[in-house]
């Protein structure tokens, strides 16, 4: 068969052609899960080609591959997934024939292929190894085996394509069809039917809700619920506890007072005005009016005002020129010069740096000096706290662990000087807790815990952990008619709301074809809005609607033809 791929009878090669097409999709056995299984295992087999099977796992990845980086709403992303399992499925189909076939993949091939396509695994020509190649491919959720199969496979199927279209002779005029067909667009109007916007129209009585509770009352169970008592070690609180003494903090600021000497520093302010990118000439006009505000200052001009006005560093500027407090080495070398070189309150000359030209206030100008012990008492207080109570934290938490496992919650919150523990009755994972809120690692930390038994302890937040107790456990059990009265309620609406729906769409359809195949009109008689998205072709998308599964009936319906109601996304839609 491969031979007579390479023949130049026309005849041969279309009967070929299709016979390929015929023998491939024979092979396809669809295996459909059961609907509402529940099944979600990776390894469920979505389709089989001969002996090869696509499993749901190899459809997730390809989704996720092809939908990776681009900008498509969530809800949207349903009505792409049909479209890339029939293109996963139609390349194992051509590997397959091409397999078949006697085509075959060497090592060198397969690698030379990943080398065109991800040349960042090949910097100045040389492999980066086998374990930042693994490392590569884990950030996309595969394996190395996996990927070097796909390439094997896309490497097989490009061979066939080649050795297909070399034997394949089109006509002009089935260029020239398959170009309208490609290119043509049509243009359609629409009314969406939305489930949400139906549903205020829908009402449901009490006596609906008993009756569908009494035929279904297995299909409303409560799920386990716990009642605990929650012991919260709180960091806020044990600082406020922590009062360290006179004599601990003079030993700490003796012992370490490097960390409280404070260098030479200036408090300025300045006007820049620049010269970067200037000519000689203009630079010449910048010094002019650097001199000028100098003599303005001088003469009794307000700085800061004048800094607001005509200052160029945008930083300062809108502050009157303020720098704050500057030590050395944190500016250029002729500033840091002119600023530390000034007393208190007095104004530089003009200072030429290769930002520009300064005029350079200070307001204040402290040598380097040891800060004493009273001045620096707040802060180190704060430090040594914050120091104690971290350690704290861990052994207060541990021991009240310990200490729920033994003694009741009220006896251990009192001994540890902790607030009284917080009682919750039955609660159930997703439900808000007190001083909690809701947290994940917290509900992981009791769930399947029995009466009696202690979780371990949890930081629910960066300063509070929390640790409980579980005194009571309610399993899971039909719910009764008022535990599920909210979701029998919602239940019966999204069963009315479909309803509704279905009903609507069936009338507009018919109301149109009543009123001679005028939509709009018929729209309009009973309160709905007709859309008309712009011209879109074959492989376009409607807005609002996504590739919707009526597009292929628009391009082959005659002008004026109803399509629908048809189900899209979230809702019906008439065509």
């Amino acid at each position: 068969m491969f031979d007579l791929f390479r023949s130049r009878d026309k005849a041969v090669r279309f009967m070929l052609s299709g016979l390929l097409l015929l023998v491939a999709l024979s092979m396809v056995t669809y295996l459909i899960p059961s609907y509402g299984s529940g099944d979600r295992g990776s390894d469920t087999v979505i389709a089989q080609i001969g002996k090869e099977k696509v499993t749901q796992r190899d459809a997730q990845f390809a989704i996720q591959g092809i939908l990776r980086g681009r900008s498509i709403p969530p809800n949207l992303v349903s009505l792409y997934v049909p479209q890339i399992i029939d293109q996963l499925i139609t390349e194992r189909i051509l590997a397959y024939e091409a397999g078949r076939l006697g085509f075959k993949v060497t090592e060198d091939e397969t690698f030379n292929a990943i080398h065109l396509a991800h040349p960042e695994l090949f910097p100045e020509g040389k492999f980066v190894g086998r374990d930042s190649y693994a490392a590569y491919l884990a950030q996309q959720n595969m394996t190395i085996e996996e990927y070097e199969s796909n390439m094997a496979r896309e490497v097989l199927i490009n061979r066939l394509k080649v050795v297909a279209v070399e034997g394949t002779v089109v006509t002009a005029a089935e260029i020239e069809q398959e170009f309208r067909r490609r290119n043509e667009k049509v243009n359609v109007a629409y009314v969406k039917l939305s489930p949400e916007k139906l549903k205020s129209e829908v009402q449901i009585t009490p006596a609906e809700m008993k009756e569908y509770y009494a035929r279904n009352p297995a299909s409303f169970p409560m799920p386990e619920k716990r009642s605990l008592a929650i012991l919260i070690v709180d960091q806020a609180k044990l600082e406020q506890s922590i009062h360290p003494a006179e004599g601990e903090l003079r030993r700490v600021y003796l012992n370490d007072q490097d960390k409280f000497r404070t260098p030479e520093r200036v408090q300025a302010r300045h006007i820049l005005l620049k010269t970067t990118d200037k000519s000689g000439a203009d630079v010449a006009k910048v010094k002019t009016k650097a001199d000028d505000l100098l003599k303005q200052i001088k003469g009794g001009a307000d700085f800061a005002e004048l800094a607001r006005k005509n200052s160029e560093d945008p930083g300062s500027a809108v502050k009157g020129g303020d720098l704050g407090w500057l030590v050395r080495g944190q500016t250029v070398k002729p500033f840091e010069d002119a600023a530390f070189s000034l007393k208190p309150k007095e104004i530089s000359n003009v200072v030429k740096t290769e930002y520009g030209y300064h005029i350079i206030q200070v307001m204040d100008h402290q040598q380097a000096h040891l800060r004493t012990f009273e001045e620096v008492a707040g802060p180190l207080a704060d430090e040594v706290r914050k120091q104690r109570v971290s350690q704290m934290m861990q052994d207060l938490t541990d021991r009240a662990e310990a200490g729920l496992k033994k003694d009741s919650p009220d006896k251990v919150a009192k001994d540890l000087g902790l607030a009284p523990p917080i009682l919750v009755q039955d609660v159930a994972p997703g439900d808000p807790l007190p001083e909690i809120g809701v947290n994940k690692d917290f509900e992981q930390s009791i769930a399947g815990l029995k009466k009696g038994e202690v979780s371990q302890a949890v930081a629910v937040t960066p300063v509070r952990n929390a640790v409980a107790v579980v005194t009571n456990v309610t399993p899971t059990h039909p719910a009764t008619f008022e535990e599920a009265q909210a979701r029998i309620k919602e239940a019966l609406e999204q069963q009315k709301v479909v309803q509704l729906v279905n009903k609507r769409g069936d009338e507009l359809v018919a109301k149109t074809k009543a009123m001679n195949g005028d939509l709009e009109k018929a729209a309009k008689a009973l309160g709905l809005e007709v859309k008309k998205p712009p011209a879109f072709d074959r492989r376009g998308a409607v807005e609002a609607l996504g590739q919707a599964t009526y597009s292929s009936e628009a391009f082959t319906k005659p002008d004026g033809a109803i399509v629908g109601p048809v189900t899209v996304h979230d809702g019906k839609v008439v065509v």
